[in-house]
């Protein structure tokens, strides 16, 4: 019952409502309320503040969270050492996926993970590069995978896949007809750009400080959250965007868009698999060996 009351306590501070809690956790409102009232008897401490229909954790109630995450997480690597014993796979993996992975590359090592081991669930939540890292270091999840790397001495990188950033545009735009573009030009064209923290325009400002240029240089006409509302503004608009080619490869396959060389050299990025220094969790461990094996087929 303890328990139970902890993973209440856990959904209601997660979820930043009761009424939320109770939705995922399936039980009632007033059951929610009562297994808070519960602990904070227990501990004789408050745990939440109201804020109309939103909740916000106490100074005490952080306190507990904190605890009540590790609790969790030794928990999680208890049943998998048990179930290993016991020569079963099973357990429940969160994994912190960029956009464009998210919607372009995991799946298919999703749907191949699932297919040799039906009983590990995964939960997937999506996010740019530096929601995911945030995501880890609270303790959302187990496994970050990220486009790019920010060298944060938190965290452990893992590449595993190559990928191509590519400048792209509708294929009746004058310069997609040349297939090239210059500098002058690059500063003068309509740019749709990703938002700040995502691992796309990480490495397009790399890029561009090899250039001797900056965002700044640009023209930029639209910040947008993720590729496919990029896509969709390209396809009826004269601007370019930088973006992975295998975001595009539908697009260029109908010749919707075209790929324009870009002066200098390529964008050129990794992918990869990012948990927190020190930590060994088994089943986040098991999905990268996974991944790797699969990559030869991918």
């Amino acid at each position: 019952m303890f328990d139970f009351r902890l993973k209440v306590f856990y959904t209601a501070a997660k979820q930043q409502s009761f009424s939320r809690a109770a939705e995922e956790l399936f039980i009632s409102q007033p059951a929610v309320s009562k297994h808070i009232r519960a602990l904070e008897s227990y501990f004789k401490v408050k745990l939440f503040v109201r804020h109309g229909s939103k909740i916000s954790l106490t100074p005490d109630g952080q306190v507990l969270f904190q605890y009540t995450k590790e609790i969790f997480s030794l928990y999680r690597k208890l049943q998998f050492s048990m179930d290993k014993r016991a020569k079963r796979n099973s357990g429940h993996l969160r994994l912190g996926s960029s956009t464009t992975l998210t919607q372009y590359i995991l799946p298919r090592f999703l749907n191949q993970f699932h297919g040799e081991y039906p009983e590990i669930t995964l939960e997937v939540i999506n996010g740019n590069s530096q929601r995911i890292e945030t995501a880890l270091l609270n303790k959302e999840i187990e496994l970050g995978i990220i486009e790019g790397r920010t060298q944060k001495r938190d965290f452990k990188y893992t590449p595993f896949l190559k990928d191509e950033l590519v400048l792209v545009t509708r294929s009746d735009h004058p310069i997609a007809q040349k297939g090239a573009i210059s500098v002058e030009e690059l500063k003068g064209v309509s740019m749709v750009l990703r938002e700040f923290g995502s691992g796309t325009l990480q490495v397009l400002r790399h890029y561009l400080k090899k250039m001797g240029l900056s965002l700044k240089d640009l023209n930029v006409e639209l910040v947008l959250g993720n590729t496919e509302g990029i896509k969709a503004y390209l396809k009826n608009t004269r601007c370019f965007a930088v973006l992975s080619l295998n975001s595009v490869l539908e697009e260029l396959q109908r010749k919707e868009f075209t790929v324009v060389e870009l002066p200098g050299p390529s964008l050129n990025r990794f992918f990869y698999f990012i948990n927190p220094q020190g930590d060994n969790d088994p089943l986040a461990k098991m999905f990268m060996q996974f991944v790797m094996k699969t990559l030869p087929r991918f």
